[in-house]
């Protein structure tokens, strides 16, 4: 009986395929250009290429593809079937060259650039990988098959024309609906969140996964040319255009103090300043008796992804928008002329990042290459841990290729470093904590595991980022680039992530965005140490320490001041409007500490707090620096 029912359906399945083989060839060399082009980039760890959704949006595609060309009789048909796999072709190779070379997906942005990266075409077809050449052996092949089989057609058929482009409608406005909800709210993981890839479609790694080539092909191409800007108000741009006023060059006493040296930025995970102790963290803490310490430092703080906001805080003097929501590793398509990296580039330094994490993690690789980095890199994509040893922070100094991208160079460099092993969960349980309890009880040759209290977990792993620092000055020394480089070390973010309130409260005071007190400090070997009390934030860094190398920059392009002008007041705000001046606390407008301040002066720095922020919030969302002259463009002229 089984027999005859599997005869049965056998039968079926071959006079479907007999019926449709005209269909199936036609479709099949699109379908296969998709599935090769997301199974070859599987190492972006996101939407696996299992998921039905860019597989379906592909099979509309085609299903349109050839309806379009079996609308019309066999001349024409033919000749827009030829078109649609010539064209596919083209783009088959045109993403998978770009992302073999880049790592990064192609997009029309590009096309901007395109004389720019003519001469470099051949060398990156040649550098392309054999099994991109083999796979296009294939795709010809089956393309050849599918124009043989072409079904002939001896007139036109306005109605089957009609009724494609229904369904296709029809099903392209459906199949978004099945990646779920949006996350409307600002947090930190609203990247992970498909349908805000497939909305915002600026990731272009995970918006080729979440959608498949020929609908990433086209929704890129809408983004880029079709897509309305932002309603433009005349009166904002008019704001805009008065505060970006040209001024003079920004100058005073630490101008230029270390002109041509290299620089270190060390961001570290959730370094509280009371773990800054000779205790806890000696290394770290030996820093500050050579270094700028400015001892009324904040770091900005809100939930749209903390670590990622002083990232971004840092390279572009710019951060999250608090009038609206939008995460701060969004703006990837947005220019950043101004940024460190692209300021650092026109001095000829050598500039990259390094993590733990993985590249896609807040989209970092596409978000430091627009910044101007030559590139980011993690422990974890490296084809070298074969357990978690990547997540203590020893490992972004011992690491053999870390340590020569980060020392070994022939060039000034900047080294972006950001730590991670004083991150949750803070338990001998799991994570980095369990880590360290098990090397330390290893290295002691101790039968007995230690079991850590909470607080006693976070001061083992910060001991483990001091224990890099250590390793860090260490390969200074060994490279003779310890009297040549400027460390400037900040912590992310507080320690938010505990669990037990009672932690923080015994270290800090927690009933105001001043918990938001974290460490700053900008060492130089033999440096005489100096204390600055005023306030500062992330957003301080940048134009410090563009003053501090002696780097020409506009003031007004960037939202805070240099620290350490005599004229810089100190002030920080917080995501709800509320800040600090170093004596009063001002939340909705009001004093909430018991300081007196004079009535005109608070009304001043209540409109001062609301034009930054306002020009922060604006700047991003008009994209303003996309017409403004790159400054190296400015350099090679003034050269020229």
């Amino acid at each position: 009986m089984n027999k005859i029912i599997n005869k049965d359906i056998y039968k079926k399945i071959l006079k479907f395929l007999k019926k449709f083989k005209h269909f199936i060839y036609m479709g099949l060399p699109f379908l296969v250009m998709d599935l090769l082009t997301r199974f070859f980039d599987k190492n972006i760890d996101f939407f696996s290429i299992t998921e039905p959704v860019p597989t379906l949006f592909t099979l509309i595609w085609i299903f349109l593809f050839i309806g379009l060309s079996i609308s019309f009789k066999d001349k024409i048909g033919k000749k827009i079937y030829i078109f649609f796999i010539a064209f596919s072709i083209f783009i088959y190779l045109v993403n998978n060259i770009y992302y073999n070379i880049t790592d990064t997906f192609f997009d029309f942005s590009l096309l901007g650039m395109a004389s720019e990266g003519s001469s470099y075409i051949f060398d990156a077809i040649k550098q392309a990988k054999l099994w991109l050449y083999l796979s296009l052996i294939l795709i010809i092949i089956l393309s050849i098959v599918a124009v043989k089989y072409y079904p002939k057609r001896t007139k036109n058929d306005p109605k089957l024309l009609v009724k494609t482009t229904v369904v296709f409608v029809f099903l392209h406005l459906l199949i978004p609906l099945l990646l779920g909800p949006a996350n409307s709210d600002l947090s930190w993981n609203t990247w992970r969140n498909v349908k805000n890839i497939y909305i915002s479609f600026n990731d272009n790694n995970k918006s080729m996964r979440v959608a498949g080539l020929y609908e990433y092909m086209v929704r890129n191409f809408y983004i880029t040319f079709l897509k309305e800007e932002e309603v433009s108000d005349d009166s904002e741009k008019d704001f805009l255009n008065d505060v970006f006023l040209e001024e003079e060059t920004h100058k005073n006493d630490y101008t230029g103090m270390f002109k041509g040296k290299n620089l270190i930025l060390l961001q570290m995970e959730g370094i509280d300043n009371w773990l800054v102790t000779e205790e806890i963290m000696p290394n770290l803490y030996s820093l500050t008796n050579n270094a700028i310490n400015f001892n009324n430092h904040y770091s900005y703080y809100n939930g749209g992804g903390s670590t990622f906001n002083s990232e971004f805080a840092v390279n572009t003097g710019y951060i999250t928008p608090i009038s609206y929501t939008r995460n701060a590793y969004t703006f990837n398509k947005n220019k950043f002329n101004y940024s460190l990296a692209n300021l650092f580039k026109t001095k000829d330094y050598q500039i990259n990042a390094f993590h733990m994490n993985s590249a896609e993690y807040y989209s970092r690789k596409i978000n430091y290459k627009n910044w101007g980095y030559d590139d980011y890199y993690g422990l974890k994509d490296l084809d070298y841990y074969e357990n978690e040893e990547y997540t203590l922070d020893r490992e972004l100094i011992n690491n053999p290729i870390f340590y020569e991208k980060m020392f070994q160079t022939n060039s000034n460099f900047v080294n972006y470093i950001i730590t991670y092993s004083n991150h949750i969960p803070f338990s001998t349980d799991k994570g980095v904590c369990k880590l360290l309890v098990e090397l330390d009880q290893e290295e002691s040759g101790s039968e007995e595991k230690a079991i850590l209290s909470e607080e006693e977990c976070i001061m083992r792993q910060a001991k483990e980022t001091d224990y890099m620092i250590g390793l860090l000055i260490q390969a200074l020394k060994d490279n003779n680039l310890l009297d040549n480089t400027i460390i400037v070390a900040f912590s992310d973010h507080y320690l938010y992530t505990v669990s037990d309130d009672n932690i923080l409260a015994r270290h800090k005071d927690t009933s105001n965005n001043l918990v938001n007190h974290t460490p700053l400090l900008i060492w130089s070997n033999n440096l005489k140490r100096v204390d600055v009390n005023k306030v500062t934030s992330q957003l301080n860094i940048l134009p410090t320490i563009l003053n501090l190398f002696g780097l020409e920059y506009h003031p007004s392009y960037y939202i805070a001041e240099d620290a350490l002008d005599p004229n810089y007041e100190g002030i920080a705000f917080f995501s709800d409007y509320s800040w600090y001046d170093g004596e009063v606390y001002v939340d909705s407008g009001i004093v909430t500490n018991n300081k007196k301040i004079d009535p005109k002066k608070l009304e001043e720095k209540n409109n001062y707090i609301n034009y930054i922020i306002k020009k922060n919030d604006l700047v991003l969302k008009y994209n303003h620096f996309k017409d403004i002259k790159d400054p190296k463009k400015i350099s090679s002229d003034q050269n020229e």
